[in-house]
């Protein structure tokens, strides 16, 4: 009797346990799955990342005339190409002017006109353009650009512009002779016409040629690269991305046409975690800002900081001669000399320090950001920045 109660007692136990590794299990399973199913920290879209190769925008440049300006145009004796170039419209347009005419033109200006060239652009497709001044005009407000060729870099012509000057500005000026008062709101002298330009000439792409598409890192990182080619393979199939180097990606594609456009769209928006940027420090010598970001860290070190400044001042004294005493008049320089000291601290800034203790350190002891360029110099020679400095 006591024998089987105690396979029983031992039956139930194990029951027990069975049911507790069953919960146990659901529990680590769920928590597993959930992990899994997790979205990707930091990802971002490889759009973002990567531009397709052949797949770009083309600068186009002319040289146009605009008429129609109300007195504010070049002044001719000082830009004389204005000129030749309305004698040069104007024998194309069948007018031939006396030999030796003097053209005294105010309604005209020079401009230089360019765009840009989206890719895959079809002729009959418009361009904004936007138009400047290369003459002395005064404003290009009310003129009216004449047919303009726009060309590329193979010196082709890829679209013709025409239209309205829009300028976002106004200038007022009171009192004839150039002594009066003037007022003047935004730049005059750059104006922009919306769809002003006609696309004429397709520009050849290299994306319709065979079955494979380059993708370009925005940023060379071989890690990346590496990242992207996985997240590819892993969606597609193994084989269909490799990496050429840190930056190029070949990826093959669907022979159709049809077929690569969806699979390149569905490409672009697939998420990629990048690789963590390396430290860097970007610093203007110019306007003494100071960009750093999160990973710069810094090593065990101290700064110390103080200000000396040494002022030269003269002050001139007038010696007067007594009356009637036949003397001159003398003037003397006084010499004043002045040095004043700050005074200077000492901070210690302890090793792995984050980009937040960083900033919080050097404002501690009153650094300025002309200050921050020599102090971050400094550390950088001294071993204790970790980071890249970048002077711009």
């Amino acid at each position: 009797m006591k024998l089987s109660q105690a396979n029983a007692s031992v039956r139930r136990a194990t029951a027990a346990c069975k049911r507790g590794a069953v919960v146990v299990g659901i529990i680590v399973g769920t928590v597993v799955l959930s992990l899994l199913m997790a979205p990707p920290a930091q990802a971002e879209r490889l759009r973002d990342l990567a531009s397709i190769a052949g797949v770009r925008h083309n600068q186009l440049i002319g040289y146009g005339i605009v008429v129609g300006l109300d007195g504010s145009g070049d002044q001719t004796t000082q830009t004389p190409f204005t000129v030749q170039s309305v004698v040069s419209m104007l024998q194309q347009l069948g007018v031939n002017l006396p030999q030796g005419t003097q053209l005294q033109l105010k309604n005209v200006a020079a401009v230089m006109v360019t765009s840009s060239l989206p890719p895959f652009s079809q002729p009959g497709q418009t361009l904004d353009i936007t138009v400047s001044s290369m003459g002395n005009a005064k404003s290009l407000r009310g003129g009216t650009l004449l047919m303009t060729p726009l060309k590329g870099a193979d010196g082709q012509v890829y679209a013709m512009a025409q239209g309205n000057v829009l300028v976002g500005g106004v200038g007022v000026q009171a009192g004839g002779g150039g002594g009066g008062n003037s007022l003047v709101i935004n730049h005059l002298s750059v104006g922009k016409i919306s769809a002003g330009a006609t696309v004429e000439r397709v520009v050849a792409s290299s994306l319709g040629e065979g079955n494979m598409i380059r993708l370009e890192l925005n940023t060379s990182d071989f890690a990346t690269a590496s990242r992207v080619v996985d997240a590819i393979n892993d969606k597609y199939g193994a084989g269909i991305a490799y990496a050429l180097d840190g930056r190029v990606i070949r990826v093959q594609a669907p022979s159709s046409s049809d077929q690569r456009v969806t699979f390149i769209g569905t490409l672009q928006d697939m998420n990629v975690n990048p690789a963590e940027q390396p430290a860097k420090v970007i610093m203007n010598a110019r306007t003494g800002s100071v960009v750093m970001n999160r990973a710069v860290t810094l090593e065990t070190c101290a700064i110390s900081h103080g200000n000396m400044s040494v002022s030269v001042s003269s002050d001139p004294q007038v010696s007067q001669p007594n009356p009637l005493s036949g003397g001159s008049t003398v003037v003397t320089q006084n010499q004043n000399v002045a040095i004043k000291k700050d005074g200077g601290k000492v901070m210690m800034v302890k090793g792995g320090a984050s980009l937040a203790e960083v900033v919080k350190a050097l404002n501690a002891i009153g650094a300025t950001p002309q200050d921050l360029l020599s102090i971050l110099q400094a550390m950088k020679a001294a071993g204790s920045l970790r980071a890249e400095l970048e002077i711009i």
